[in-house]
């Protein structure tokens, strides 16, 4: 039941909290985890295509007749990363991923830098997922095409929302929009070749517009230049790729047996995003589909006029709908709300591998403690709100721009593949070591063969995107990559440090003496109830030593105060400190300093009266003097500070909506405190 108005929104948008002996992990069938976990590869075909017209725009007309083999090539690698990862899982079936094979293979450095990458690639999975399905609202809902930001900022909330409830009955409710996806991509492709089969070509939005080439375009068309522009192209177009480290992290989520599984779930996989991607990016060609990032200064009409300074060009998947399906409007609508949906489906593949990393790497002291700690919806909530909150800054300082993103997105991947390839490499030598000459040997030297061609690809790939788009901001991740690297770094041997600080000695047998007196010291500003209170604790501990003590900041006032303790009677003497600057916190120091100079081993209990409040700005009018002085004491060795709570009217008037409010204490303990 909530106990106040921000509790009950909390559950209505999270939901209950679960108890941990009711926790379990659900094992996913493959119909369910094939497109929970493989929602992210799958709908990269949703902004791949664009990205391989993109690059080949600046050559002109050449994006016509070489962007089906680029699309060719890309579907070819894709098969390859996914027989490098299906090695992978049989060799790794517990699900680590790159990280845990660099780890193994090449040491805790080189798993450090899987590791930071495959942080900043789930950050970006969210952000660059979000601006998409941006993208894709915007052609759906033109109206809402100029706030595309705050749609993908809209969308990050309402993953980050879903990552929260943690609830598994979710995933058949994820798994629809990608199998719906498959759908409709699958028919768009089939619709339109037998379109173009039947000599019926579709016309798209942009069939006849000119790509102007940027200058000097001619003689880059020309030996390397020519090739430079394709290799570009074709690394951009490996953002499709992205995606398939996801299935093999999330093996423990699949049911038994979960390696085989996920194994034949990523080749499932790797097959229908290459016969998509390969089957857009001809049905683009054959249409006269053009793609650009600027379409006031890249394009010119059929007739020769300029675009209008407000369009906005629509992505090559929802250009390519409209066309196929250009006597059924409501069919390209629907595509496009279901590519929308989708996109959120792979954001939440971001909210299920970042958390369960992090929370892996806080384990292994690696990140904060505090990300390894699960929520009450048993989700790392910690790590959640973390992704989403760095996921909505680029966003929002990219200002929902898919290219830049991608090109960030593009490093992160191929860093994590490239270093999980490698280590795969040194995985297999050293078993081939090992091996006499058997057929298994010669299916090692395979194995070795593939996760090589693997590593090549992955250099290749990542080699182009930094050099062509390092001042575009590929430049970012790897700085990131670089300041999480050190950063786990430099908690690791913090948490280290204090571990080895804090560890039992051999000879412990002096730190668990007791002291040999406890001095204890009252503070007191006044003879009233609070202070009272506070002279029976101390007096209830029995310490060897008992004084009260009050600091004379009006000469006045401690004599009166001297002579109210005295017609009290009090049982405990009072020491008046003097205070010739009128200062509070600064004699009570030196006064504990003393006792601490005089006898080193004793220990000192100082008592300090605090008083409970019931409203906020009460605290701004009580207890300054208090919190500075408890703030001073604590570093002070072999002393301890014990407050005595007194409540106030205010705080018993308001004393349930306050215990409420604080949320951390059950109904049945309520009623008796």
């Amino acid at each position: 039941m909530a106990t106040s108005i921000s509790d009950a929104v909390r559950r209505l948008l999270v939901g209950r909290p679960f108890r941990s002996d009711h926790y379990r992990t659900e094992a996913l069938p493959k119909r369910t985890a094939m497109p929970v976990f493989a929602s992210d590869m799958l709908s990269s075909v949703a902004y791949a295509p664009d990205e391989i017209l993109l690059s080949l725009a600046a050559s002109g007309l050449v994006a016509l007749t070489v962007s089906p083999w680029v699309g060719l090539a890309v579907g070819v690698v894709i098969l390859v990363v996914v027989l490098c990862y299906r090695l992978n899982l049989r060799a790794y079936p517990g699900g680590g991923g790159d990280y845990e094979v660099a780890t193994k293979n090449l040491g805790r450095k080189f798993g450090l830098g899987a590791a930071a990458a495959l942080l900043v690639d789930y950050v970006l999975t969210l952000a660059v997922s979000t601006t998409v399905f941006a993208g894709y609202i915007g052609a759906a809902f033109p109206v809402l095409a100029p706030h595309r930001t705050w749609v993908a900022v809209v969308g990050i909330v309402l993953v980050m929302l879903v990552g929260l409830r943690g609830s598994f009955r979710a995933r058949g409710v994820l798994a629809a929009p990608t199998y719906l996806f498959l759908a409709a991509v699958v028919t768009t492709v089939v619709v339109g070749t037998f379109r173009i089969l039947g000599g019926d070509v579709p016309v798209a939005e942009t069939t006849g517009f000119t790509v102007v080439p940027d200058p000097g375009a001619n003689t880059l068309l020309v030996g390397l230049g020519a090739a430079f522009i394709v290799l570009r192209s074709f690394s951009a177009g490996s953002v499709a790729l992205a995606g398939a480290h996801t299935v093999a992290t999330a093996v423990p989520r699949f049911a038994a047996p979960r390696g085989v599984n996920a194994a034949r779930t990523l080749v499932l996989t790797g097959g229908l995003s290459a016969f998509m991607l390969v089957g857009l990016t001809w049905l683009a060609q054959r249409v006269g589909v053009v793609y650009v990032a600027d379409p006031q200064a890249q394009l010119v009409m059929p007739g020769g006029g300029a675009v209008a300074e407000d369009y906005r060009l629509p992505p090559v998947l929802a250009q390519l709908s409209e066309a196929v399906f250009s006597g059924a409007p409501l069919v390209s609508f629907l595509v496009l709300l279901v590519t929308a949906l989708v996109l959120l489906v792979a954001a939440n593949t971001a909210i299920e591998g970042f958390p369960g990393l992090a929370s892996r790497l806080a384990r292994d002291s690696f990140l904060p403690h505090q990300l390894a700690t699960r929520g009450d919806r048993m989700t790392f909530t910690n790590g959640i709100l973390l992704l989403a909150a760095a996921a909505a800054v680029l966003v929002v300082g990219f200002e929902a721009r898919a290219p830049e993103l991608i090109q960030l997105y593009l490093v992160g991947v191929f860093v994590a593949f490239m270093l999980g390839q490698l280590g795969m490499m040194k995985h297999w030598r050293a078993r081939i070591r090992r091996m006499v000459a058997s057929p298994t040997r010669l299916r090692m030297r395979v194995n070795l063969v593939v996760n090589t061609v693997g590593f090549v690809i992955a250099l290749v790939v990542l080699g182009v995107a930094v050099v062509t788009k390092f001042l575009s901001g590929a430049w970012l991740a790897l700085a990131a990559m670089v300041v999480l690297y050190l950063g786990m770094g430099l908690i690791h041997r913090h948490y280290t440090r204090v571990e080895r600080e804090l560890a039992p000695e051999e000879d412990e047998s002096e730190r668990r003496a007791l002291p040999s007196n406890v001095h204890a010291v009252v503070v007191v500003t006044d003879v009233h109830k609070p202070t009272l209170r506070a002279i029976s604790f101390a007096r209830a501990a029995r310490p060897t030593f008992l004084q009260a003590v009050s600091v004379a900041v009006d000469e006045d006032a401690a004599d009166s105060l001297q002579k109210d303790w005295d017609d009290l009677r009090m049982p405990v003497p009072l020491t008046v400190l003097a205070s010739p600057y009128r200062e509070l916190v600064r004699p009570i120091m030196n006064h504990i300093g003393a006792i601490r100079q005089k006898s080193p081993r004793d220990l000192v209990v100082v008592y300090i009266p605090q008083y409970i409040v019931g409203r906020w700005w009460e605290n701004w009018l009580h207890n300054q003097t208090v919190l500075r002085l408890k703030s001073r004491l604590l570093i002070v060795p072999n002393v301890v500070v014990a407050t005595v709570p007194w409540r106030l009217r205010s705080f018993r008037r308001n004393r349930d909506a306050l215990l409420r409010r604080a949320g951390d204490i059950d109904k049945k303990a309520l009623d008796h405190l």
